[in-house]
């Protein structure tokens, strides 16, 4: 089977990862941070270097580091974190339900209110999308750094400035560009960053952070529990992370995301990127070519598109497609990825599309079979 579907998560693990959390289940099994004996505190070590690693490689403050389930837990606790007290709130028409379903809900309570920016070619229109809705109000602005259904590239520094410029916090979905792209919430004014671990990461899955700002205070919970510090207090503690680690992390998972952080580091981001745009951009100029094949994502141009393709055939929902695709032995997904104001945005909400997602391990070769299975099925 010839995977191609990255952007739900990366398959397969570098050997390290896998070889870590092995080693981690083996031999630091230990409750962080609860217990003082020697294999806690050896586990408790485990965990801060890898915090200590997540932080370097997102310009951060150690202590600001937040682990989390996935990038839906860490969003959650941003957007109802500040938003709590009510509000107006600016997301894009690109988001995932991860963060429009949060939204959504504090929506319904009466207390906080959403616009919704479209987004454009041009970083400067998308820009302007965003300055036309702020109001007095307007606390937040919540955007994805790289669509999950078009692969479209956001202005995110640019968005991040202007919030500073007006006293509005900034959070980044950075869960399709974490690994990929460079993100540092410094350089790009970001106040809160919520990312994956399995994804660009290459950490197994179970795994996610939420890496804070110097311009957040105190986060309002979504959940309260032992922490391991100030346990005589009713309330969770007043600093991080303690206060967003509510009972036993997963330690494991977490040391295991080290290992594929680590991966990337000596990898490179670039070479990375390159190597899964050289890929992204044979599929595109291949099924360009295919003449009942619609492209939603954009041309392969750097620094403006990550390595996200969704197509369309003509004539066939985007469900046939992938089970075809499946049948010929290659992983993709379709459906409205969890996504449906984008394909509202799209129009294509009654088919959703066919997402194509190349990893770092993926080959020309393979990308050239995928082309030629795709144009064997728009014959039938």
């Amino acid at each position: 089977m010839i995977y191609f579907d990255n952007a739900a998560t990366t398959f397969p693990k570098p050997q390290a990862v896998a070889n870590a959390l092995w080693d981690a289940v083996a031999h630091y099994g230990g409750n962080p941070s609860r217990s003082g004996h020697q294999i806690a505190m050896r586990t408790s070590e485990k965990v801060f270097a890898v915090r200590n690693r997540a932080a370097q490689f997102f310009g951060a403050d150690v202590e600001n580091v937040v682990f989390t389930m996935n990038c839906t837990h860490a969003l959650n606790m941003a957007i109802k974190g500040i938003m709590a007290d009510g509000g107006h709130i600016i997301l894009s028409c690109l988001e995932h339900n991860s963060v429009f379903r949060p939204v959504y809900a504090l929506s319904k309570t009466g207390r906080v209110e959403y616009d919704i920016a479209a987004v454009y070619e041009d970083p400067e229109a998308t820009l302007a999308s965003f300055q036309r809705l702020v109001r007095p109000n307007t606390r937040v602005i919540v955007c994805t750094h790289v669509s999950n259904v078009t692969g479209q590239i956001l202005p995110v520094a640019e968005i991040g400035t202007f919030c500073r410029q007006h006293n509005i916090l900034f959070i980044l979905d950075a869960a399709q560009s974490a690994g990929v792209l460079p993100v540092d919430i410094e350089k790009q004014n970001i106040d809160l960053l919520c990312t994956a671990g399995h994804k660009g990461l290459y950490g197994p899955t179970g795994t996610g952070l939420l890496v804070l700002g110097k311009r957040v205070g105190l986060l309002h919970t979504i959940m309260e529990g032992g922490s391991g510090s100030t346990s005589i207090e009713p309330e969770a503690p007043d600093f991080y992370p303690d206060r967003l680690e509510s009972g036993t992390i997963n330690s494991s998972g977490i040391i295991a995301l080290g290992a594929g952080i680590q991966f990337v580091q000596k990898r490179t981001l670039g070479q990375i990127y390159r190597h899964e745009m050289q890929i992204y951009q044979q599929v595109y100029e291949g099924l360009r070519r295919i003449p009942k094949v619609t492209i939603y994502s954009g041309e392969p141009v750097f620094g403006r598109q990550a390595p996200v393709l969704s197509f369309n055939l003509e004539g066939h929902h985007s469900m046939d497609v992938c089970s075809f695709l499946n049948q010929e032995g290659f992983a993709l997904r379709s459906g409205l990825h969890c996504s449906p104001l984008a394909h509202h945005f799209l129009h294509t909400e009654e088919i959703g599309a066919v997402r194509f997602s190349p990893g770092i391990y993926n080959t020309t070769a393979q990308a050239e079979a995928f082309i030629r299975s795709v144009y064997r099925f728009s014959k039938i």
